[in-house]
């Protein structure tokens, strides 16, 4: 049996400069996404939008991310995923580039698709690297890690991203953003070595790339982490995207103070995160996601049926809903990465992905066209889109007893 590497890692220190990069470059893609939601009461604003358009703002990059990523499934286990992952984020920080000139909504709408096709991508390769090269009994850790850069992100990303936007407009976040995506590629081409495990002529089928993806798409054991994926999204992102507008416009928080959200909510998961993903290695992913999903219903339902509150009391809320609604997905992703055999890792992450975004984007835009401000511009129906994620969420627990481990 091959080697996981073209060339093996020899020490841990190595790993952990791969895991490093990996999530350096997962937090850029992260941040590029996260920042559209703080930034909601500012696009609604400046381009004079409704709750819909600003759920198909944010759905758009989405659902390019998940066509892109069907399409990429059919060629992304025929390269060298160090070659792929790094052509995936020039691509993407290009994209997000494009964002920082958009002078409307049109403009902006096709940037976000630009810079979803390529970035939808890089999640499902950043998980296939990891599920090539970390044992499995140090899977759960390291994806935790690198699932942390959604926690920087929010720390430093947003309250950054935020005091750009204050200060110069609401392009310069975007202009940052493309150009570190840029800076970062030499060091992402340095440390990450030459990733074909899945090329070796010893353990590869030859077959043709649409054989590929319909060898994934067949297997029976594939339809349950793929239909848990599209609940594990509805539990979220009916309620996040609209998250920094309902609380500027329902429950008294200015603009100015919604980088505290991120910050707080951020720092805790920074560690809750990696502690989350040591318990799902100890004792077991799905008892573990199961655990942190039921909690998680608690906070959904006090973020959803808020009123005027305090800055303090409201802090304390979002930062349990962002611990326990982002911390599912430690062992969720830990899971359905050990879903399938190596061979087709890339394609299965791949559609895998096309389904996570697909499903993120719909429940974004559902949530847009349940959503609407009355007279005082306040959004109306919001608890009814907590119910739909609470439902959501209870039926992913179910889903997921469903998921079998293949390596």
């Amino acid at each position: 049996m091959s080697q996981p590497l073209t060339h093996p890692l020899h020490t841990i220190q190595k790993e952990r400069a791969i895991i490093f990069i990996l999530a350096a470059l997962q937090f850029l893609h992260v941040l590029d996404f996260v920042i559209m939601m703080p930034l909601g009461p500012v696009f609604m604003e400046s381009f004079n939008i409704d709750a819909a358009a600003f759920g198909l703002l944010v759905s758009s990059y989405s659902i390019s991310a998940g066509v892109f990523g069907l399409i990429g499934a059919l060629f992304l286990d025929t390269f060298d995923r160090k070659l792929s992952l790094l052509v995936l984020f020039f691509g993407f920080s290009f994209g997000t580039f494009l964002c920082a000139f958009a002078n409307s909504y049109v403009f902006l709408l096709i940037a976000r698709v630009i810079a979803g096709g390529f970035g939808g991508m890089i999640g499902a390769t950043v998980l296939s690297i990891i599920g090539d090269i970390i044992p499995v009994f140090r899977r759960g850790t390291a994806t935790g890690v690198v699932m942390g850069s959604f926690s920087v992100a929010s720390v430093v990303g947003v309250p950054f991203g935020l005091e750009l936007a204050e200060r110069f407009g609401w392009h310069f976040p975007f202009l940052s953003l493309g150009i570190a995506g840029f800076l970062i590629l030499p060091l992402g081409y340095k440390l990450l070595p030459s990733i074909r495990y899945h090329l070796d002529s010893d353990i590869k089928v030859k077959q043709s790339q649409v054989k590929s993806l319909l060898l994934v798409l067949k297997k029976k054991e594939h339809f349950p982490p793929f239909i848990f994926m599209v609940f594990l999204m509805f539990g979220g992102f009916t309620v996040i995207p609209f998250l920094s507008p309902f609380l500027v416009s329902n429950v008294g928080l200015s603009t100015k103070q919604i980088p505290y959200i991120y910050f707080f909510g951020g720092l805790v998961t920074f560690f809750t995160s990696r502690y989350i993903g040591k318990l799902a290695d100890r004792f077991g992913k799905f008892i573990i996601y199961q655990i942190v999903t039921v909690l998680a219903i608690i906070p959904v339902i006090l973020v959803v049926t808020m009123t005027k509150t305090a800055l303090p009391m409201i802090l304390v809320i979002t930062t349990i809903f962002m611990v326990f609604v982002s911390g599912r997905m430690v062992p969720a992703f830990a899971m359905v990465t050990s879903a399938v055999e190596p061979r087709i890792r890339g394609s299965f992450m791949s559609v895998n992905s096309a389904i996570q975004q697909i499903a993120s984007g719909a429940a974004s835009y559902v949530a847009g066209l349940i959503l609407y401000q009355n007279a005082d511009k306040q959004f109306v129906n919001y608890e009814l889109v907590g119910m739909i994620s609470v439902l959501s969420l209870l039926f992913s627990v179910y889903l997921a007893k469903k998921i079998k481990i293949s390596g």
